[in-house]
């Protein structure tokens, strides 16, 4: 894709502050229309590479273009097609919504009857008009931050920047962003977001990029990136079942010829098959036909915060709440 087809390009970008390289040398490609998750540890550089994309942090080197406009030429024009929501409300909690939603149209210059039509649009299209006259020190945590999410949208942007617009919520209001974000997609905004949550950019993300120490580690489709480190299957085994000759039989279908982790105590062997290269009936067929006896046994698939760790060396990020997961994968 080339910088004209992309909504967010980005080709060496670097940016330093004194003797500390924020980011060195990332190259980045979204495609209109998607959400692309930017995922990384603290001090990875993602916040860094939001403020240089929405113009308030001029690189160091490299290119950058945003909505087909460069960042450090063009920046006016750049500001003209994008909103942005950081890690904290900006709102007047002194204010009501609608208020500060007026508000916001008129510092984008919108006229008097076009900032009170667009106030009312955005309030009833994300479900706020209930709350529309009250005041947003009355709102709860969750409808404060989906005020604000809408707030960038009053001039309609084509891209839209989300740094961390959970961070903190309970579960419900978190659902709640994430039906907005994708809302927003499903009507052409291209969204760059990045978050604490990897279940998060799992279930939101069409692509993400992996940043650490300023450099993109890894990129592709969350699937893909799971692919990378393969699944293993799990085998519980009856109490008379040889373990030795068990392992032996796994070892077989293993990934590369891997080692099983053989676990005496719990009589569990676990072993890395490649990604999506069995599946659990051909596991029991080939256990059956090897006469192992099994009180139990599964396919376990990783989660991204499993990619996480084996891409950057670092724990995985805030897992979000699980209870919200069943319903929402893609």
């Amino acid at each position: 894709m080339t910088a004209q087809d992309a909504v967010i390009w980005a080709h060496g970008l670097t940016k330093r502050f004194g003797k500390v390289h924020a980011l060195t040398g990332v190259d980045l490609v979204v495609p209109p229309g998607s959400c692309y998750g930017l995922l990384g540890p603290n001090g990875a550089g993602k916040t860094t590479a939001i403020r240089v994309f929405a113009t308030i942090t001029s690189p160091d080197g490299g290119e950058v273009r945003v909505a087909g406009y460069d960042v450090v030429r063009e920046a006016q024009q750049v500001r003209h097609q994008i909103g942005l929501a950081g890690q904290y409300a900006a709102v007047d909690e002194d204010l009501t919504g609608w208020e500060n939603l007026y508000i916001f149209g008129r510092l984008f210059r919108l006229g008097r009857r076009k900032a009170r039509q667009r106030a009312d649009e955005l309030l009833d299209e994300f479900a706020l008009s209930h709350a529309a006259h009250r005041l947003v020190t009355t709102y709860s945590g969750g409808m404060r931050r989906r005020l604000d999410l809408i707030a960038s949208m009053i001039i309609s942007p084509k891209v839209l920047f989300l740094d961390e617009p959970t961070a903190g919520l309970d579960p419900r209001s978190r659902l709640q962003i994430w039906d907005t974000v994708r809302a927003l997609v499903d009507g052409g905004t291209t969204v760059l977001l990045t978050t604490q949550y990897l279940e998060e950019a799992d279930l939101l993300a069409d692509q993400i990029a992996v940043i650490d120490a300023g450099t993109i580690v890894a990129r592709g489709t969350p699937r893909d990136l799971k692919a990378r480190i393969g699944s293993r299957v799990d085998v519980v085994l009856q109490p008379a079942q040889d373990l030795t000759e068990a392992a032996a039989a796994l070892t077989t279908i293993a990934a590369n010829n891997t080692e099983p982790d053989v676990d005496p105590d719990r009589r569990t062997i676990s072993i890395a098959v490649a990604a999506n290269a069995i599946t659990l009936p051909e596991v029991v067929r080939h256990l059956d036909t090897s006469g192992i006896e099994v009180l139990d046994v599964g396919i376990r698939h990783p989660s991204l915060d499993e990619v996480f760790l084996r891409l950057t060396g670092h724990q995985g990020l805030t897992p979000a709440p699980t209870d919200l997961e069943a319903s929402h994968h893609r």
